[in-house]
């Protein structure tokens, strides 16, 4: 049987790629993996298998990266997703002056069986890794993290319209990216 400290260490990659997509910054999710391992070791106690250990890390990690978010609000990170933030989404998804689809979205098949497949939310990840960074960013705090359109609003010095504006053109964009790499596969 593994130590608690080598089940940890066992899952620190895990730990590093949900932060890196939530703080789309390397150092950040390094400082913030960084910190929820060493909280996690100060306490074991504080674990008593009430939950999977990974859901516990999670959940410690949750908290330092909404720190790592408010620390460095005023920071701009120079990571290689940031792209064109103004180029607008429905670009490549055309509707009709009506405001109906030109094209049908694609057949989604079963949503709620596509849940449970592992591969779904490998393919949901990389999507939201190739939103830009600001709506990735918001995308992330209100859907993932679970913070208040408030809190973002405040987080992030946003209108609430604006947020509303940008999560959606986030959702239109992981819809696209979905639809291409998931819901139109051909099943072998």
């Amino acid at each position: 049987m593994t130590s608690f400290e080598d089940q940890i260490v066992a899952l620190q990659i895990y730990l590093l790629k949900f932060a890196r997509l939530q703080l789309r910054n390397e150092a950040w999710a390094e400082d913030a993996v960084s910190e929820t391992i060493l909280a996690a070791l100060a306490k074991p106690q504080a674990f008593d298998n009430r939950s999977q250990l990974k859901t516990w890390l999670v959940g410690i990690l949750k908290h330092k990266v909404i720190d790592a978010l408010r620390h460095h609000s005023r920071e701009i990170s120079t990571s290689p997703l940031s792209e064109d933030e103004n180029s607008d989404p429905l670009d490549y998804i055309a509707f009709k002056a009506d405001g109906h689809f030109q094209e049908a979205p694609a057949q989604w098949g079963n949503p709620e069986q596509d849940l449970n497949n592992r591969q779904f939310f490998e393919v949901l990840e990389a999507c939201a890794t190739q939103l830009p960074a600001m709506q990735g960013r918001i995308f992330l705090m209100r859907e993932w993290l679970e913070l208040s359109v408030e809190e973002i609003c405040k987080e992030l010095q946003l209108t609430p319209t604006n947020l509303y504006v940008q999560l959606h053109r986030a959702r239109l964009r992981l819809r696209a990216c979905l639809e291409l790499n998931w819901f139109t596969r051909t099943d072998a």
